[in-house]
């Protein structure tokens, strides 16, 4: 089975497929996740890229057996397998095209990532969110930038610390998703959505996109690369490894009481 799925036309859908892992990715999914935006982004025919998913999940982040194996690397190859998902990351946030997240459903960690490199976010009133990292001894290096800037500091102190889960209301409060609705009207409302933004010019919104990152004087190369660095330094140390796996093994890491 794909594990991923893409359906071409002006509105380009991309749908993540491993529903039996609730949509978590590895490393085949997050080359073919990068090679589908760089090719529907310079695709002229599209002009709506939509990011779904499969099952009941949205995405439960990073595969834990994934990253149970790059915590065997060394820190060269640790860090190289890093930088291909901030890659990952980057080829959504650089997308050309208007992006929209479709959240039907549970987004953890790196699912939270995906969501805040997208230009828009609807979800469905049952759909749940956390950063989750610090639970099995990781950190959300680099997603980081990304929620740093959809939903500030602040409340990224609070929910990044606590891995504490939260609802599709409150994801909206602090600006991580645009709207929420019920499950049944979502693809009404992301099709009403998609109906306004091909009324703009194309080169218009990409340069719009360019002139919002400009602006908010983005986070540059050198950030992206240390993001990388410190994950794969925390998926390699004691507690990472301990962390991912208590996860696997469906126990308490030993620092929880």
């Amino acid at each position: 089975m794909a594990s991923l799925l893409i359906e071409t036309g002006p509105v380009a859908t991309v749908t993540l497929n491993r529903p039996e892992r609730h949509n978590a990715f590895d490393e085949q999914l997050i080359a073919e996740l990068t090679l589908a935006f760089d090719d529907l982004g310079k695709d002229e025919s599209v002009r709506v890229i939509l990011l779904a998913a499969s099952g009941k999940s949205f995405s439960a982040g990073g595969d834990l057996n994934w990253m149970r194996r790059a915590a065997g690397y060394g820190r060269a190859e640790n860090i190289a397998d890093a930088e291909r998902l901030a890659a990952m990351l980057r080829s959504i946030d650089r997308c050309p095209k208007p992006t929209i997240a479709r959240v039907q459903g549970l987004a953890l960690a790196g699912g939270t990532g995906l969501i805040a490199c997208c230009d828009i976010a609807f979800a469905a009133e049952e759909a749940e969110f956390a950063i989750t990292e610090v639970r099995i001894g990781l950190v959300p290096a680099v997603i980081a930038p990304y929620l740093l800037r959809a939903i500030g500091a602040r409340q990224m102190r609070r929910w990044a610390l606590t891995a504490a889960r939260m609802s599709a209301a409150e994801a909206q409060r602090i600006g991580l998703v645009h709207g929420i609705v019920p499950a049944a009207a979502l693809d009404g409302v992301i099709a009403a959505e998609c109906r306004s933004l091909m009324q703009g010019s194309p080169a218009a919104q990409k340069a719009a996109k360019d002139l919002i990152r400009s602006v908010a004087r983005p986070f540059d190369a050198g950030v992206i690369a240390e993001t990388a660095e410190r994950i794969a330094d925390q998926r390699a140390s004691e507690e990472g490894r301990e962390g991912i796996a208590a996860f696997l093994e469906k126990r308490r890491p030993r620092w929880q009481p």
